[in-house]
C-alpha cells in the first residue's frame, strides 16, 4: 500500500469547513486550534503530501481561511471557495462548488474536524476507483460507509447539481444514483473520529 513518500496524485483535494457547526456551540470548526494549530491547517498540510491541489470550502471567516490557506505546506496555497448555494446546506453543497472548480478530474473530500488522515488516503482511494471502474469511491471504516471520506470525479458535477436543485442533501442517497467502490480502512480507524466539542 502506498505510504507518505508516495508522489502526490494529479487530483483536488477539498476541506469541508462550510457548514453551521452547532455541535461545537456555533464555532468554526476549522479554525479551532487541535494540538498547536487550526485544525483545517492540520488536514491541509496531511492532504498537501498526497495530492496536486487543496481546496478549502468555507462560509465563515474568510480572511482568516484565505491565511491559512497561503501557508499549506508543500503547496504555493490552498484555495478557498465558498457555496454556491444560500444557508450553509450541508457536505454536498462543499462538494458539489469543489467538482465546479477543481483543477484536475478527481475530487477527494475531507471534513474539517476530522485531522488524522491516513498517509496513503489519497492513493487507496484512487487505486480503487480504476480498479473497479467506479467515479465515486467511499471509505469504509470495517463497518459502516464514511460517505464525507470519498473521491469523486467531476464528471458528475451536473447530478450533483440536479440532485441538490431537488432539494435532496443527504450523501448517501446520492452515492446511491452512482456506481461506487468501497475502500477497507477498518486497519485506520483513526481517521474517522470527528471532534465535535471544544
Amino acid at each position: 500500500m502506498p505510504r507518505a513518500n508516495s508522489p502526490a496524485l494529479p487530483i483536488s483535494a477539498v476541506v469541508l469547513a462550510g457548514g453551521r457547526a452547532r455541535r461545537m456551540g456555533g464555532g468554526d470548526k476549522g479554525l479551532i486550534l487541535f494540538r498547536g494549530a487550526p485544525m483545517v491547517a492540520t488536514i491541509c498540510t496531511a492532504l498537501a503530501r498526497q495530492v496536486a491541489e487543496i481546496i478549502i470550502n468555507a462560509n465563515r471567516n474568510l480572511a482568516d481561511y484565505r491565511q491559512l490557506a497561503r501557508q499549506v505546506v508543500g503547496h504555493v496555497g490552498a484555495r478557498v471557495i465558498e457555496d454556491n448555494l444560500p444557508d450553509h446546506q450541508g457536505p454536498l453543497a462543499g462538494m458539489h462548488v469543489a467538482l465546479m472548480h477543481a483543477a484536475h478530474d478527481w475530487v477527494l473530500t475531507a471534513p474539517c474536524d476530522g485531522p488524522f488522515i491516513a498517509d496513503d488516503y489519497a492513493h487507496r482511494l484512487m487505486s480503487a476507483a480504476k480498479n473497479q471502474n467506479a467515479q465515486i469511491a467511499i471509505a469504509h471504516d470495517g463497518n459502516r460507509a464514511q460517505p464525507v471520506y470519498s473521491l469523486i470525479h467531476r464528471d458528475l458535477s451536473a447530478s450533483l447539481e440536479k440532485f441538490l436543485q431537488s432539494g435532496e442533501r443527504k450523501i448517501d442517497l446520492w452515492h446511491a444514483q452512482h456506481a461506487c467502490a468501497h475502500v477497507d480502512f477498518s486497519d485506520a480507524q483513526k481517521m474517522f473520529i470527528n471532534i465535535n466539542t471544544p
